[in-house]
C-alpha cells in the first residue's frame, strides 16, 4: 500500500507520518520527496540560496516515480540523500520494499504520474501563522538557516508557490486534516493498513 502525505511547509505532515511509523515500525517504509531535491554541487552556498525549492521543477520526481514503481514490484532502489544545510546530495541509500510505503512532501500530490501510484492520498492542513512558526523552529534547530534567512525565503517562495502549487492539491486528497495529530484520521489509516496486512498473511 502507499500513503501519499502532502501538505503546506510546517503543517505537520512529518508528525502525522512518524505517528503512522509507530504504530506499525518495520512494516513501514517512509520516503521524503525532500531527498529528491536535485544535485546543485556545481554552485556556491550563495546562489544555492536563490534557487526556488519550493516549485516543481526543483524536485526529481520522475526518479521518485521510477522508484515507487521499482518498490511496488519488489525490487530495492538506491535513494538520493539530501543536506539541508549545505542544500546538496550527500549520497545515497540502497531502501528495500516494506508491505506500506509513505511519501512524504508539500508537492508529492502534484505530481498525476506520482498521484496514480498512490493507494490513499492524505493532505495535512495548517493555519499559515502555525506554518511558518514551525518552520522557523525546524530550520533553525535542525536545518542552521537564520531567521533572516527563512523569512526572505518564505516571502519570496515558499508563501507564493504554497498559494500555486501545494494548495490546489487539496482537491486530489481522500483525507484532509487539520494539523498532524489528528487522531480520528490515524485511526481511519489503521483500520485501512490493518486490512491490507491481514489480507497478505
Amino acid at each position: 500500500m502507499i500513503i501519499g502525505i502532502a501538505g503546506g511547509s510546517g503543517s505537520g505532515k512529518t508528525t502525522f507520518t512518524n505517528a503512522i511509523k509507530e504504530m506499525f515500525k518495520e512494516d513501514v517504509l517512509i520516503i521524503r520527496h525532500d531527498d529528491y531535491y536535485k544535485d546543485h554541487s556545481n554552485l556556491s552556498f550563495e546562489e544555492k540560496k536563490h534557487i526556488n525549492y519550493d516549485h516543481p521543477d526543483a524536485l526529481e520526481t520522475n526518479l521518485l516515480v521510477e522508484h515507487v514503481k521499482q518498490l511496488k514490484d519488489g525490487q530495492p532502489i538506491e535513494k538520493p540523500l539530501y543536506d539541508f544545510s549545505t542544500h546538496d546530495r550527500k549520497g545515497s541509500e540502497m531502501i528495500f520494499p516494506k508491505k506500506i510505503i509513505i511519501l512524504e512532501g508539500i508537492l508529492i500530490l502534484e505530481s498525476k504520474a506520482l498521484r496514480n501510484l498512490i493507494d490513499i492520498k492524505v493532505y495535512v492542513d495548517a493555519a499559515s501563522d502555525e506554518r511558518i512558526l514551525r518552520r522557523i523552529l525546524r530550520d533553525t534547530k535542525k536545518r542552521g538557516r537564520t531567521l533572516e534567512d527563512i523569512c526572505d525565503q518564505y516571502l519570496k517562495t515558499v508563501r507564493p508557490m504554497h498559494e500555486k502549487y501545494v494548495e490546489p492539491t487539496r482537491k486530489y486528497a481522500d483525507i484532509i486534516i487539520n494539523g498532524g495529530m489528528n487522531k480520528m484520521a490515524l485511526e481511519l489509516i489503521r483500520t485501512k493498513i490493518e486490512s491490507v496486512l491481514q489480507e497478505e498473511v
